[in-house]
């Protein structure tokens, strides 16, 4: 896909970097993976060889000297990461989460400090799990407490699981002052008294194999007063405000195995001979691999506006972060099973088709609906606001076109990320201007199908997006006269439906904001079949376009190789220039 210049050319610089996993000898092929996948290892050097192209500075913002300009390029680079090896991509994240509330609420001392260490190759990590209580932060029972007049806190407590906890030098630990409450302490384990600390043993997981996933102890170990992050008390609030960042970039480890799982089952399907043929033209492998793709650009355009949501409007985060949790997991949960039986029993095995990789893609992604909130506490934190959004459902909001206009136009870089832990917000407030431009964006899709220049475009097109109209306005109208109990069974449904809706709204969006210079209208035809694809998922028996789907099918095999499999290539953007889309190799753009 042609994402802007700054973006493109970083992405494809790192796609050139990495090399093409199926045929690299180094550390991120898929030979070596999977060699060390089998003893529990991390190949050797392949986090030397990430920190020598600079993934690591991407966890520090530029004014502190790092790459961190916004959240749609962390979001790149780790979708490309996420393709050749989901557990390095994993550490650095990790890392990324850690460090957040840092540029959020720390001092100017605490962002240098950490910001220096970062990029000298040091880890992070964010402490919050405890064994006994998980995700119930209010049970916190790791205490930070004022050591004897010292000017210093004595910290008390274990933390587990924790990714990064062993190797990281920074620690971002949840902890109780007393008479205080909860608040965010960051310790630097360079200034800790020996003995003060000890970690836990590293976790045996199904997937993330040779991921460092252990505990940490504190042990009376002291930090000085000063290492509160922000405002004494105001722990609960930063986590749950710090978590709407990296629940949004999960979404990038969704789509970049996605990728890797596509590109092999297009690959065994072109390759695989059966009856006399590639099983690419038996129509259940054919259907499989057109859905795949199609759930692929649904995951994308909703992912992408979300990330560059960040620097544009955070305080819908709370929000559309949990959408992104949500769906993008789903669906690439959806996407490697169909591959899955795309490859059949070679699915199954740890060697063959890919060097054996599409295991480890299986097990590695069955994290990505379950840390930053699983899919049920994010399914929700949806429904919780559900109520509000469905009030206002049919109201587009003011000056809601220059914040689509920002999120969805793929000519323009997102602006850079200012990190202000004030503009994140606990609630929505109604403010979700992607849902809420339903009304207008389909007035404008059903002008732009008249000029379409065959009338059965203009007739499906409008169809579907009719079809879209009534489904979401009966939902939303039945949530606004009656929402159930956010805890209940209906409530994850309607948040699960609410989902689908956000993600229509994203597609139609996307294909209205990047029609091409010269005005033209850009081909319907895969909107045509996303919007069919997700009206099925709620009115099950739809049947996808067979006009398009042909289209559809040649443009999914022209993309295997080079370039990805983006929504970009069905938009008639300007090309990247010359070290953009176009490059050579695996999937570089």
């Amino acid at each position: 896909m042609s994402h802007p210049q700054s973006v493109s050319r970083t992405v494809a610089d790192l796609e050139r970097f990495l090399g093409d996993p199926t045929s690299s000898p180094g550390p991120f092929g898929y030979a070596a993976i999977v060699e060390h996948e089998e003893r529990g290892e991390l190949p050797a050097d392949a986090v030397a060889k990430a920190r020598e192209w600079g993934f690591h500075a991407f966890m520090v913002p530029r004014a502190l000297g790092g790459r961190l300009g916004s959240l749609e390029e962390v979001f790149a680079v780790t979708r490309s990461m996420s393709r050749r090896n989901l557990t390095v991509a994993v550490m650095f994240g990790s890392a990324l989460l850690g460090v957040n509330p840092v540029w959020l609420w720390g001092s100017e001392e605490q962002r240098r400090r950490v910001a220096d260490g970062l990029l000298s190759g040091e880890l992070a990590c964010f402490a919050v799990s405890e064994p006994d209580h998980g995700s119930d932060l209010q049970a916190n029972e790791t205490v930070a407490a004022d050591a004897d007049g010292s000017g210093e806190l004595a910290l008390t407590g274990g933390k587990w699981p924790v990714g990064n906890a062993t190797r990281a030098r920074f620690v971002t630990v949840y902890a109780q002052l007393p008479g205080r409450g909860q608040s965010l302490v960051l310790v630097d384990k360079e200034y800790l008294a020996e003995g003060s600390w000890t970690n836990r043993p590293f976790v045996r997981t199904l997937g993330l194999r040779g991921h460092d996933l252990s505990g940490i102890d504190f042990h009376d170990a002291r930090v000085p007063a000063d290492a509160v992050l922000g405002r004494r008390g105001a722990g609960l609030v930063e986590v749950l405000k710090a978590l709407q960042i990296t629940r949004t970039a999960i979404g990038a480890l969704s789509l970049g195995t996605m990728d890797a799982a596509l590109r092999i089952g297009m690959r065994h399907a072109r390759d695989r001979i059966l009856y006399g043929a590639p099983i690419l033209r038996l129509p259940v492998i054919n259907e499989l691999l057109t859905g795949a793709h199609l759930d692929l650009l649904i995951a994308e355009c909703t992912a992408l506006p979300v990330a560059r949501s960040l620097s544009v409007a955070p305080s819908r985060l709370s929000l559309w972060s949990s959408v992104v949790k949500y769906l993008v997991p789903v669906l690439g949960e959806e996407v490697v099973g169909d591959v899955g039986r795309v490859l059949g029993a070679r699915s199954y095995l740890a060697e063959g088709v890919a060097h054996g990789v599409f295991q480890k893609l299986q097990r590695d992604h069955a994290i990505a609906s379950v840390f930053e909130g699983t899919t049920h506490v994010n399914l929700h934190a949806i429904a919780a606001q559900l109520p509000r959004v469905a009030a206002v459902a049919g109201q587009p909001m003011p000056n809601g076109a220059a914040v689509l206009r920002t999120l969805f136009d793929r000519s323009q870089d997102a602006p850079q990320w200012q990190p202000d832990g004030n503009r994140l917000q606990l609630t929505n407030a109604t403010e979700d201007e992607i849902t809420r431009s339903w009304s207008e964006a389909a007035a404008e899709v059903n002008r732009r199908a008249q000029e379409c220049a065959d009338p059965a475009d203009s007739r499906e097109l409008t169809g579907v997006v009719t079809a879209l109209t009534a489904r979401r306005g009966d939902f939303y109208r039945g949530l606004a006269a009656n929402a159930p109990d956010a805890a209940s069974v209906r409530a994850q449904r309607d948040a699960a439906e609410h989902c689908v809706h956000h993600a229509a709204a994203s597609c139609v969006l996307t294909w209205l904001h990047n029609t091409g210079a010269d005005g033209r209208v850009s081909d319907p035809g895969w909107l045509i079949l996303v919007l069919q694809r997700l009206l099925g998922r709620l009115q099950p028996g739809v049947e996808l376009s067979q006009a398009h789907l042909t289209g559809f099918e040649k443009a999914m095999t022209d993309a295997e190789a080079p370039g990805w499999f983006g929504v970009d290539r069905f938009l008639p953007l300007p090309a990247a220039g010359p070290d953009g889309a176009d490059t050579a190799g695996d999937g570089g753009r």
